[in-house]
């Protein structure tokens, strides 16, 4: 599979996609349809191991990928981001806990929830789970869930991990009932003692000092990089995606206004198209930025070498500033739709609630990427506090 080829598969996709955003909505997470469309063609595998089925595809065609989606359907490209990244993330695990899950079926899908909120305990062999775990996107369909935990013990740095957790061990509780990305299904995860052995576990400090068990068995340059930053790209690209569908809808419903009034000043109207012109802006603008981040980053680890702390704070900075950007381009798009804009059956009321669910992401606070950017650039010679980069 190449770059192009997955792309074209892609996009093949998008009309339905579209066609079922309301549908997806209304349901509250991702239509059993377009889950079995993303299986058949292979989207989740982007960025799984080969030797698990996978393509290992550069993060930027992927990131490509999700946004053209989420311009389509900004739930259905944050599930596609979500899902697609775990698959990269388990390769960085294990072996053994790989084969756990891939080794029968490698289409077998994945879940997370990375907020510590639940009890771990130490065990012979591993650890055991109890506790609730929130916002777990696409989980419907899934037959296996990430959880984060603090393990138990003694020392500076918290030991903080991956737990991979089967669908037997845990329950599904459907409390998605919320104002943006509805149809993404986060709902939360209840597990009640159940244990986790060693080998299903991924450790943050590892993640952090670029040195992953699975690195082993997947030695590729796409098993290099920053977990910290490939990650949040994933859940990056759906903003881009939105605030690209809010401009195509835009410009498609100035332009049908223009051809109503036939004569009248409205092709003319100079707020119209600052806003358009302004949009084009900050969408151009969050493309470049993630396409510059992730060429330099690729190079870096295709040479062999280790992505300095420095440029990893500053692409985590990169990815809340364009998500920001795509916040300032829906906004005006929204506010030059008129009273319209605030029908249900219209996108761009979509577009607006989505992209403001994605900015209230954990991993898009900029006051938090901010200080880590800022750290490294005044302290080059020393490492911010931050194992998520």
């Amino acid at each position: 599979m190449d770059d192009q080829t997955y792309l074209e598969r892609v996009r093949d996709l998008i009309p339905g996609i579209r066609g079922r955003a309301a549908t997806c909505e209304a349901d509250r997470r991702l239509p059993e349809e377009t889950f079995k469309e993303f299986q058949e063609a292979g989207l989740f595998r982007a960025m799984q191991p080969v030797r698990h089925g996978g393509y290992e595809l550069k993060p930027l065609t992927f990131y490509q990928a999700i946004a053209e989606v989420a311009a389509a359907c900004p739930s259905t490209g944050w599930v596609l981001g979500v899902i697609g990244i775990h698959n990269w993330q388990l390769g960085l695990f294990p072996d053994r806990a790989q084969r756990d899950v891939w080794g029968d079926d490698s289409g077998i899908q994945s879940s997370s929830s990375y907020a510590p909120t639940g009890r771990v305990e130490r065990v012979d062999g591993g650890f055991r789970l109890s506790g609730r775990w929130s916002f777990s996107s696409g989980c419907d369909p899934c037959q296996w869930v990430l959880l984060g935990g603090r393990a138990p013990g003694e020392g500076p740095i918290p030991d903080q991990r991956t737990f991979l957790v089967p669908r037997s061990d845990y329950e599904i509780v459907d409390n998605w009932h919320v104002s943006g990305l509805c149809g993404t299904g986060s709902k939360d995860i209840e597990v009640e003692n159940a244990f986790v052995p060693e080998h299903r576990t991924h450790r943050f400090i590892d993640a952090y000092n670029l040195d992953n068990p699975g690195q082993a068995d997947n030695p590729g340059t796409l098993f290099r990089l920053p977990f910290g930053c490939v990650f949040a790209f994933a859940i990056t690209a759906p903003a881009i995606g939105a605030a690209q569908g809010a401009l195509d809808y835009y410009r498609g419903y100035i332009r049908e206004k223009v051809s109503a009034l036939a004569g009248a000043r409205v092709a003319d109207d100079p707020f119209a198209q600052r806003r358009i012109a302004t949009a084009v802006a900050e969408i151009d603008a969050a493309k470049a930025e993630m396409s510059a981040t992730w060429t330099q980053m690729w190079a870096i680890a295709d040479a062999g070498e280790k992505i300095p702390i420095e440029l990893r704070a500053k692409a985590r900075w990169t990815g809340c500033n364009i998500v920001q950007r795509c916040v300032r381009a829906v906004d005006l798009l929204f506010e030059g739709s008129g009273g319209h804009g605030i029908y249900l059956d219209n996108p761009m009321q979509r577009y607006f609630r989505d992209v403001h669910a994605m900015r209230a992401h954990a991993f898009h606070n900029p006051d938090n990427a901010a200080l880590s950017y800022g750290f490294t650039e005044l302290h080059p010679d020393q490492a911010p506090h931050d194992f998520m980069l």
